[in-house]
């Protein structure tokens, strides 16, 4: 069965209180928040790093096209305990690296005691906190990407 090792860390419950954390964070940043949930890396991808593959995902998702930069994706490589958060070069030019670690090390916390849903919950909580200091929500701002989790 694909994605059998997802649900044994999520289910389908908690992809929804993903979706709906965040739909609730974009209501006060213009920034576009992703969640990407891999179980591996493919054979083919076997020998990239973990940023390379979600530089990869970025791209493939088309979260580059945002108006103003602002996509911000968090790609979890299950089976490694992996995770990486990217964002695009419009937060980079006001957010430094450090301050998506510093997230990181927050969920990864939640993760080594088996809070995956709280973990992802409290990033999102996070990152959408980050971005509303430096992109607020607009008038005409329009939801760009999808909130739903990436398999």
């Amino acid at each position: 069965m694909q994605n059998e090792v997802i649900y044994r860390f999520f289910t389908d419950d908690d992809f929804l209180r993903v979706s709906n954390k965040i739909k609730e964070m974009e209501k006060i940043t213009a920034g576009e928040i992703r969640i990407v949930i891999k179980e591996k890396k493919s054979f083919s991808n076997r020998k990239k790093d973990l940023k390379k593959l979600t530089e990869e995902e970025f791209f493939k998702l088309g979260m580059q096209e945002t108006r103003d930069k602002t996509g911000i994706l968090i790609y979890i490589l299950l089976t490694e305990r992996q995770f990486y958060i990217l964002a695009d070069s419009g937060i980079n030019e006001k957010v430094e690296q450090n301050t998506w670690d510093e997230v990181r090390n927050e969920m990864q916390k939640e993760f080594i005691i088996g809070n995956f849903t709280n973990g992802v919950i409290h990033g999102i909580d996070r990152v959408g906190h980050i971005l509303s200091e430096h992109f607020p929500i607009k008038p005409d701002d329009t939801n760009e990407l999808s909130n739903k989790v990436v398999f």
